[in-house]
């Protein structure tokens, strides 16, 4: 079989190269791409050829996988699936994987880190301290103590109520199931409850008809005005101009966001950049070099269990 993988996954080009060897031993061929190209014609170009294909979070329509007519299987570098036309894959017996569980360290320590920046000012502070500014009479918020509500209670949200945990703090979770693990870190409650309760909300939902716009003005409304909101899941989780409009008006204190309706880069002109105290960072949660090197693991431990049937 013709295997490829679209873009570099973050993966040097000598660890591809001991790939294509143990793929030619097997008596497959095996191709790769040094760079990320998003385009529907590069796609096309690249894939239109192969019965395997690995792509991460690059939009894979079915204008491009119409024309991939070998293609038998995707094993996708992400979490989410919502970036590939799987409507399509069913229709056409595409078997499609994701890789769950590389980034679930790193998506919890940055939610963790949002919470810190947003308490204790970081992000602003230096830029003050390069402007030629200080302290002032500035006094920072501790994450010790605080009420943290936790919405979505998969792997990343398990881990992220561990680390608060550790932090000292009072965990609320929101799931549609509960877990016996995560009832002796947590109190399980609704998200009315979770919402009014908490000093810190952050989400870990994956997107779907039941989460898009799960927090929009109605619930933002349910929260403290000293309220903090974190996402890291999927930007459309939220309604994005209800979020920028509660942060100018006050309704809530600060937003840290990970994630948008569109990957970034973002227009200048984009709500939550011209919103008051909302730390934005571009989709960076799933991106360290841990996370990375667990994802080629997985990625091609799956090419060669597909291959094995």
């Amino acid at each position: 079989m013709k295997i490829v993988c679209v873009e570099p996954l973050g993966i040097s080009q000598e660890h591809f190269e001991e790939l294509k060897k143990d793929f030619a031993l097997q008596g497959h061929e095996f191709d790769y791409y040094m760079e990320r190209k998003e385009d529907a014609d590069t796609l096309v170009a690249r894939m239109k050829d192969a019965d395997i294909a690995v792509i991460s979070n690059i939009k894979l329509p079915a204008s491009v996988l119409e024309q991939c007519k070998n293609l038998k299987y995707l094993s996708v570098a992400f979490t989410g699936l919502d970036h590939i036309d799987l409507a399509y894959c069913n229709d056409h017996n595409i078997t499609v994987q994701n890789a769950a569980g590389y980034s679930t360290t790193a998506v919890s320590e940055l939610a963790i880190g949002l919470m810190l920046d947003l308490l204790r000012q970081i992000t602003h502070f230096d830029g003050t301290i390069r402007q030629g500014g200080g302290r002032g009479m500035y006094l920072g918020r501790e994450l010790k103590g605080k009420t943290v509500g936790v919405v979505g209670i998969g792997a990343i949200g398990t881990a992220t109520i561990r680390l608060l945990n550790a932090f000292g703090c009072k965990v609320l979770a929101y799931n549609r199931s509960e877990h016996e693990e995560v009832k002796a870190m947590a109190t399980y409650v609704t998200l009315e409850q979770l919402l009014k309760e908490s000093d810190i909300v952050t989400l870990h939902v994956p997107l779907n008809g039941e989460t898009h716009h799960l927090i929009g003005a109605e619930q933002l409304k349910m929260m403290k005005p000293t309220a903090l909101l974190i996402n890291t899941a999927r930007g459309n989780v939220c309604d994005i101009d209800a979020v920028a409009q509660a942060l100018a008006v006050g309704t809530i204190q600060g937003a840290g966001f990970d994630v948008y309706e569109t990957e970034p880069p973002l227009a200048a002109t984009h709500a939550l950049l011209q919103a008051p105290n909302c730390v934005c960072v571009p989709h960076i949660g799933y991106a360290s070099r841990e996370a990375f090197d667990i994802r080629a693991d997985i990625v091609f431990d799956h090419v060669k269990e597909f291959l094995a049937k």
